[in-house]
């Protein structure tokens, strides 16, 4: 498994909380604990040329990540997110704009490593910008045909549009959201709001040609649809939440790797969900896990 390459594509940020500031972005979070589950997972990025840039790229080398493919940006600086934690751990963000990551372009290096993926997965919210969106929608193009692509829907604030989803949902092969962006999809795609969500996720795959759409629902679990119908439905766990950022990103790593390892849909579900739990009782999207995880594998066979 180490020598499958999972590409994490997009915001490389800093999340700023009232008292600290901790390394985050969904996509580099999703490289991160794909790392820390024993594949080759890697960050492609942007970075101003200042403190914060060089420090979060020395964070992620003193992890054991590639920082090969994070750019430097003399012109923008390195992105950061205000979050506020209300009283159950939950965060809202303000996401600044016009900073380094939204300025992401396909250089040579980048390119000559698309052919090497098993996986890449990128979001909504690094698209809002054209430079950014650009690279995505060309790398997302470039893999190789079999290399698994994830949608991560992430909705945030008002950066999104229906033809940046429907974009987005017709170059992948798994979609995942959280069961708040099930009902924001619904009127955008003209669906019934009270459709049930198993024919939400079965209409998206029918629509957009997707492989299988994961729900997750906070402290009441995860669904996971196929396109041929299977389902998988695994109840939340009740933990001591630090905070819930970074946990759906940990999900969509922990999912990609049962997915590589060719894991059937309700093994898929429950190590997805008990990895996302198990980040939610830490602070940040990159608390350091590997003994954790490398138990939980453990207990899920999954050596």
């Amino acid at each position: 498994m180490q020598s499958k390459k999972v590409l994490g594509l997009g915001e490389l940020l800093w999340d700023v909380f009232e008292d600290s500031r901790k390394p985050g972005g969904a996509p580099a979070n999703v490289a991160f604990q794909l790392n820390q589950l024993g594949l080759t997972g890697i960050i492609a990025s942007r970075v101003g040329a200042d403190p914060l840039g060089a420090e979060i790229t020395q964070f992620l080398s003193g992890m054991g990540l590639s920082t090969d493919f994070i750019q430097t940006d003399a012109g923008h600086p390195t992105g950061t997110v205000t979050v506020q934690l209300d009283a159950t751990g939950t965060p809202s963000y303000v996401i600044h704009e016009n900073v380094a990551w939204d300025f992401l372009e396909l250089t040579p290096e980048l390119e000559a490593l698309l052919p090497t993926l098993s996986a890449v997965c990128f979001g909504t919210l690094a698209q809002r910008g054209k430079t950014t969106r650009e690279t995505i929608q060309k790398i997302l193009d470039r893999v190789p045909a079999d290399c698994l692509k994830v949608y991560d829907v992430n909705l945030r604030q008002d950066f999104f549009s229906r033809e940046l989803l429907e974009t987005s949902l017709e170059k992948s092969n798994v979609a995942k959201m959280n069961d708040g962006e099930m009902e924001v999809l619904k009127p955008v795609f003209g669906l019934p709001q009270d459709l049930a969500p198993v024919d939400f996720a079965l209409s998206l795959c029918e629509k957009y040609g997707l492989e299988e759409v994961c729900i997750t629902r906070a402290e009441k679990g995860c669904f996971l649809v196929r396109k041929d119908g299977q389902t998988a439905d695994v109840p939340g766990k009740i933990v001591q939440v630090a905070d819930t950022v970074g946990s759906g990103d940990s999900f969509s790593a922990a999912l990609i790797y049962t997915m590589l390892r060719g894991s059937d849909i309700q093994i898929q579900a429950e190590f997805a969900n008990e990895v996302g739990t198990l980040v939610a009782t830490r602070s940040g999207g990159m608390p350091p896990l590997q003994e954790e995880l490398a138990a939980l594998k453990r207990q899920f066979g999954l050596f």
